[in-house]
């Protein structure tokens, strides 16, 4: 059998209320993650070696620049590129040094705005 776990799996420190609950995972692919998870983890990590050719493909899917084609590949990728960190990106500038601020010298003294 492949993805043997005695463990069911559960990342709280990305998802606080479980993975099924989430809303990032349809329930198949939720049922997956819990069900197989904890050994895609350590397979990814290589603390396992793969025990049959479905851990090989697994692996050599998910770590090649190949379209995956693996139903379990295609899971555990979709819940790495979940937990990654989101870039924000900001439509405003904050501190250029091209602007210096000072803005000074379009009145020439302190008078002028009586």
């Amino acid at each position: 059998m492949s993805f043997e776990s005695e463990k069911q799996f559960n990342d709280y420190q990305h998802f606080a209320r479980g993975i099924r609950r989430s809303g990032e995972f349809s329930i198949r692919e939720s049922a997956i993650l819990e069900a197989c998870g904890t050994a895609m983890m350590e397979l990814h990590k290589g603390l396992r070696e793969p025990a049959d050719e479905t851990e090989k493909t697994f692996l050599t899917q998910l770590h090649g620049d190949e379209i995956i084609t693996d139903p379990f590949a295609k899971v555990f990728a979709k819940y790495l590129k979940v937990i990654q960190p989101r870039h924000l990106h900001r439509l405003c500038s904050v501190g250029d040094d091209d602007m210096s601020g000072d803005f000074s010298s379009s009145q020439s003294d302190d008078s002028a705005i009586d």
